[in-house]
């Protein structure tokens, strides 16, 4: 069978690319990609905070240490501390709240698509009873 044939037979198009620039078994799409193993920046700034210190004979995280640390300074009157304190304070707070309740109010659009399907809900109740009626009627 001569290339010409072959690629008439050969189905192209999407997802289907031509044989000759289809991946090789064992060869990836991004080469120079990132090395397997690397940790990327939040992995290795979760595992550093995590890491124990011993602080006045007690055992405590680096983040739970940094944070006493910055609430100390701020206590003592440092400025930059308290602002910093401060907006962590806040981030936290937000964070709760948003956890919390994701989307306790609903709008207009819930509103319509609980409507709906309540109305689907009965239709198909109501379409359960008649079949339940003519069987008992038979």
């Amino acid at each position: 069978m001569s290339k010409r044939e072959e690629q008439k037979t050969e189905q192209v198009g999407y997802r289907n690319p031509p044989k000759r620039k289809r991946f090789k078994p064992g060869q990836s799409g991004n080469p120079k990609g990132r090395p397997k193993g690397v940790l990327n920046m939040a992995t290795v700034l979760e595992r550093v905070l995590r890491e124990n210190v011993i602080i006045n004979g007690k055992t405590v995280n680096k983040l739970q240490a940094a944070v006493t640390q910055l609430a100390t300074k701020a206590a003592s009157g440092d400025l930059k501390a308290a602002q910093l304190l401060i907006a962590l304070v806040r981030s936290a707070e937000e964070r709760a709240i948003q956890g919390a309740i994701p989307n306790s109010v609903p709008d207009e659009v819930d509103e319509k698509v609980v409507a709906g399907i309540l109305k689907r809900i009965e239709t198909t109740n109501k379409g359960d009873q008649k079949n339940a009626n003519e069987t008992v009627a038979e």
